[in-house]
């Protein structure tokens, strides 16, 4: 990896309002550590440290907006309220101040229970049709009137982020959470307008949480949008089995006013559709970006070894090489990478693989999740 070239990580990119110096993201990583929702000093360091050694765009991890049952772990942080807010100002005022750029991702967890606390909220949890995973109830399907509040909730994150000085604003809408659980069969059997036999008709209420975030910040902007085929209720679980089907998913929401589709995977080498174009075909996010034309962000186990859902149960990983990776962005598959475990281990990530300093990668330890550091 010491004579890898490595300067397609390292271009420039543009788009609106946004300039990042590299293409390396820090991918949203839920940690926790916020009680009571308000986001404090150590979150501003943890932030400012990554910004100050050039990572590209830092997205922060889930802060969920304003809806009585909006997060299942109270350490979660809150976007919205005064206090919470006031964190974020901090957060956003030291990560500018070190030369980065940076996004809230605004989240809504929707009827998943975390596996990490038995903590749950007051209000019932919510989701489109009551149902966590397939024939698995679990608290209440959304009124008309929580569902247009909660798409109201969704506008008003944006309009915040943006008031706050944030760069972009990325929409969770991946991994089974609420927006997932729409898309889903499994979980919306809905019979209304948000419901429906085809994805595309299922794709109405993020589409409409979109629009309503467009309105709220303006054309220049930008907005990102996570999705995944996968959930973690069911890891082999597809939404979209051809590239017509994503067509009819993705489109949709690109012209509701997506700027960048942030197309998770667990393993971001692996095709999405080798049946197609072969075991070294596009991966999601090429599919995405050529279906839709819109900028991607590409993700999953990038620079180590192992598979980020090992580290749940205790699993380390060791540095790996990032050649295939290189040759997916020389090739233009996507426009930016996102970088979860390996710069969450270690600050310096980004400025080791520019300076080629791979013998001083650090391991990844499963035990750096529970700190902030």
């Amino acid at each position: 990896m010491t004579t890898l070239n490595v300067d397609a990580l390292f271009k420039p990119f543009t788009l609106k309002n946004l300039t990042l110096k590299n293409r390396i993201v820090m991918a949203p990583m839920t940690r926790s550590f916020a009680p009571k929702g308000i986001p404090g000093e150590n979150i501003a360091a943890y932030y400012q440290r990554r910004a100050a050694n050039d990572v590209g765009l830092i997205l922060s991890e889930g802060t969920v907006i304003n809806r009585p049952a909006s997060r299942n772990d109270e350490n979660i942080p809150l976007f919205y309220g005064e206090a919470a807010l006031a964190g974020w100002q901090r957060v956003i005022n030291e990560v500018h101040a070190a030369g980065g750029k940076m996004g809230p991702q605004i989240w809504h967890t929707g009827s998943v229970a975390s596996f990490m606390t038995e903590w749950v909220p007051e209000a019932p949890v919510e989701s489109p049709s009551g149902l966590v995973g397939p024939d698995q109830p679990r608290g209440v399907a959304m009124s008309d009137e929580a569902i247009a509040d909660t798409i109201a909730a969704f506008a008003a994150a944006a309009a915040d982020a943006k008031r706050l000085g944030f760069d972009v604003a990325e929409i969770h809408g991946a991994h089974g959470y609420l927006i997932d659980q729409f898309f889903w069969a499994a979980t919306n059997q809905r019979t209304d307008q948000y419901g429906g036999a085809t994805l595309k008709q299922r794709s109405r209420f993020a589409a409409e949480v979109v629009k309503s975030m467009r309105t709220a910040v303006g054309d220049d902007f930008p907005l990102i949008l996570r999705l995944s085929q996968w959930k973690q209720q069911d890891f082999a679980t597809r939404l979209a089995q051809t590239p017509d089907e994503m067509s009819d998913w993705l489109v949709p929401l690109v012209e509701a006013g997506v700027d960048i589709l942030h197309c998770s995977q667990r393993r971001f080498w692996e095709p999405e559709f080798p049946e197609i174009d072969g075991e070294q075909g596009l991966n999601f996010a090429g599919w995405a970006k050529k279906i839709t034309g819109a900028a991607t962000i590409s993700v999953g186990s990038v620079g180590l070894s192992g598979d980020f859902m090992g580290s749940f149960s205790g699993e380390g990983s060791k540095p790996a090489g990032l050649d295939n990776l290189i040759h997916r962005l020389e090739r233009n598959e996507f426009d930016l990478i996102a970088v979860g475990r390996a710069i969450l281990s270690d600050p310096l990530w980004v400025s080791k693989i520019r300076s080629g300093n791979s013998a001083e990668l650090e391991d990844f330890n499963a035990a750096s999740l529970g700190e902030l550091y």
